[in-house]
């Protein structure tokens, strides 16, 4: 099916773009990568009137290390973060990045494009929520910055108002003796998760000193289960505690039966996948180098 027909708009600058967006009203809509919105288009599950294209707009696509923090522009794609040496600093990034559907996929899909379409079942949220990533958005009325875990407000929306973009996602890097993993399960490469865990660890010794975790495809956002968070703090991990953070996880779950599996299943997969997780992020905490990879099934 081809989409309909629509108007297309080459913004030079982000001030172009929010001016267009602005201009144009609610029938328009931003491209990137165009990953996600190009298919809905096809089916015509999403009919634009008018589409403004960011991807002629230069010094938009970059990782970089700034004051302690890493940044990553709107346009950077997924391809470039995998390959980049400044972002597998932090191995849970590069985790996610590797993961993500196939080489065509992360060539042209974007970081800024996959968090704004808010897709439940996306890899980005639950690697940005354990690392406490702040969004930085540009729009008609000035720039903001907005904390990840508030950016995503459910499936499919953010916080960003029709008229605003975001201008860059900036993340601390972790100090020594930190250590994190996102393992998801997916059905084959080209798919959404049908269940994915991030996991980000504070380590001394055996004893874990604070934990972040974030589930992804268990609800209508990335889930931040507290209570699995709080089985690890304080406590040396082996498999009691790690099993208790796995069932407090699951318990906090809320996914959808759907052609990926009963609800049940999704649970057990998410305490398996978290438990794997943690394993890994405690190993990379302690200096190990870890690879992981998805699993598809």
């Amino acid at each position: 099916m081809y989409p309909r027909p629509f108007e297309y708009h080459r913004a030079s600058s982000l001030a172009e773009a929010i001016a267009l967006l602005a201009q144009l009203g609610a029938e328009a809509k931003v491209i990137a990568g165009g990953q996600s919105l190009i298919p809905l288009m096809k089916l015509r599950f999403a009919s634009p009137a008018h589409l403004v294209d960011l991807n002629f707009i230069p010094k938009l696509e970059y990782v970089e290390q700034r004051d302690g923090a890493l940044r990553l522009g709107p346009l950077t794609r997924h391809s470039q973060i995998e390959s980049s040496e400044t972002a597998s600093r932090i191995p849970i990034v590069h985790d996610c990045a590797a993961g993500i559907a196939d080489v065509q996929v992360r060539s042209q899909g974007t970081i800024a494009g996959s968090l704004a379409e808010a897709d439940p079942s996306g890899d980005w949220a639950p690697v940005l929520i354990v690392l406490d990533a702040q969004v930085h958005c540009v729009g008609a009325k000035g720039e903001r910055t907005v904390p990840v875990r508030e950016f995503l407000l459910d499936a499919y929306t953010t916080a960003l108002s029709h008229e605003e973009l975001i201008r860059d996602i900036s993340l601390k890097i972790p100090g020594r003796g930190s250590g994190g993993a996102y393992i998801a399960s997916k059905r084959c490469p080209q798919v959404y998760a049908s269940a994915s865990a991030a996991v980000q660890l504070n380590m001394s010794g055996d004893v874990c000193e604070s934990a972040s975790i974030a589930l992804g495809a268990m609800g209508l956002t990335a889930i931040r289960p507290t209570e699995a968070e709080a089985a690890l703090t304080g406590k040396p991990l082996n498999e009691t505690t790690m099993k208790q953070a796995a069932d407090a996880a699951m318990a906090a779950t809320e996914p959808q039966p759907d052609m990926r599996g009963s609800a049940e299943y999704k649970r057990t997969l998410v305490g398996a996948l978290l438990r794997e997780a943690i394993s890994v992020a405690a190993r990379r905490a302690r200096g190990e180098t870890v690879a992981v990879s998805h699993h598809y099934a």
